[in-house]
């Protein structure tokens, strides 16, 4: 996430240099006290941090927002149409239409995987961006079933870039008629893994190679009922996961998910090793970290503990102890991690997070978004997840 204040300079023509750490290339933002980069690329792909309008409605943050993200692809290398997968992050339900009404302007053809949720956001912004990008000369292609009607908004269901497949959020709606499923969770949740699985079929996929997958529900006290189906679909290492409480774009949908699918021959999944060196336990919705090809997708983790109950610089930094030792154990580390996002209930702990944060970095930090989603364990103030690149 990056705070523009400064959005009333023009951003296209500020001058970013980059670092370079093996193969990753760090693009600063363009306030340097904060603790994440303007964009990272890596392994084909440019991830953008999310970023922040800062005056007027949210028509006109849109603009600034998407117009910054384009100036900084373009210096990394890419562009709009290359985008691969978007997500949206609205402050007002009923900023939804505004929002969508400008980016289709910016998205005239064959659109970018997107998903949307209703999340608190940092100071005045009404809509925060990120993105992920295929770099310029990669491969992009865009999936839609083939017996699916188009969808009613400016996103593709899916962008295929070499052996990656990055996936709309899906909710529980009838592909064919785009008409909303009606049920409780666990019949939504039923719904939107299977339109899930005609997507990946689409793309020539199957959940086999899902690495990592975000869930969006608007009841958390639902969170088990959508668990016990989300099972059934990964008996076995399922992907990296986050779950965490967000407003969707219409109170028919109660989950909304998101994934990221690899094919790869070397797909791994990874428990997080104890802090004494013993193997973790392992858990039955997620795996701690799929390592597929050159990428690491790491699950969202919480730092709660007995001893550290609304501490979030603790819960922070014993957060970041969980993530760097399975970075390790996957053969990973810090300087290879390219995108991450962190889910902050209460936003006003903002500097208190960054502080534990920062010290796992130093430098090249990778990109980021912040946002103020509700997490799932009743004593968790932060929960982070990160992808990796070799």
């Amino acid at each position: 996430m990056r705070l523009f204040a400064i959005l009333a300079l023009s951003l296209a023509a500020v001058s970013m240099t980059f670092a370079q750490s093996s193969s990753k290339q760090v693009f600063p933002g363009a306030n340097p006290a904060m603790p994440f980069s303007a964009a990272v690329k890596a392994d084909g792909l440019i991830y953008v941090s999310g970023t922040l309008g800062s005056t007027g409605d949210v028509k006109a943050q849109t603009k600034q927002v998407l117009d910054t993200i384009s100036a900084t692809l373009k210096t990394a290398g890419s562009s709009l149409a290359n985008a691969a997968s978007v997500t949206v992050y609205l402050k007002n339900q009923s900023d939804f239409a505004g929002m969508n009404e400008i980016y289709r302007g910016y998205f005239t053809k064959d659109p970018p995987a997107r998903t949307t949720v209703m999340v608190p956001l940092l100071n005045q912004g009404l809509v925060e961006i990120a993105v992920v990008a295929v770099a310029d000369g990669g491969e992009r292609v865009v999936v839609n079933p083939s017996e699916w009607a188009g969808s009613p908004n400016p996103y593709s269901y899916a962008i295929k870039s070499g052996n990656t497949l990055f996936l709309s959020g899906l909710i529980a709606r009838n592909g064919k008629d785009n008409t909303p499923i009606k049920g409780d969770m666990t019949a939504q949740t039923k719904a939107v893994l299977d339109n899930g699985a005609a997507v990946l079929k689409a793309a020539g996929f199957n959940y086999g190679d899902v690495v990592a997958s975000r869930i969006y529900i608007s009841d958390q006290a639902a969170f088990q009922d959508m668990n016990k189906v989300y099972q059934t679909y990964f008996p076995s290492d399922p992907p990296a996961r986050a779950t965490v409480k967000a407003l969707l774009t219409s109170p028919d949908y109660s989950v909304e998910i998101t994934m990221v699918a690899v094919k790869s021959s070397n797909r791994t999944a990874l428990t997080t090793p104890n802090a004494d060196g013993t193997a973790g336990a392992r858990n039955p919705n997620l795996s701690a970290a799929i390592r597929a090809g050159n990428r690491l997708y790491v699950s969202g983790v919480l730092g709660n503990t007995a001893d550290n109950k609304g501490d979030v610089k603790a819960q922070a930094a014993e957060a970041m102890a969980r993530i760097g030792r399975t970075l390790k154990g996957a053969g990973f580390d810090w300087k290879d991690v390219v995108d991450g996002v962190v889910y902050l209930p209460d936003l006003t702990k903002f500097n208190d997070m960054n502080t534990a944060y920062r010290e796992a970095f130093g430098k090249d930090f990778p990109a980021r978004a912040t946002v103020g989603a509700g997490l799932m364990g009743a004593d968790a103030a932060v929960e982070i997840m990160f992808t990796a690149a070799k």
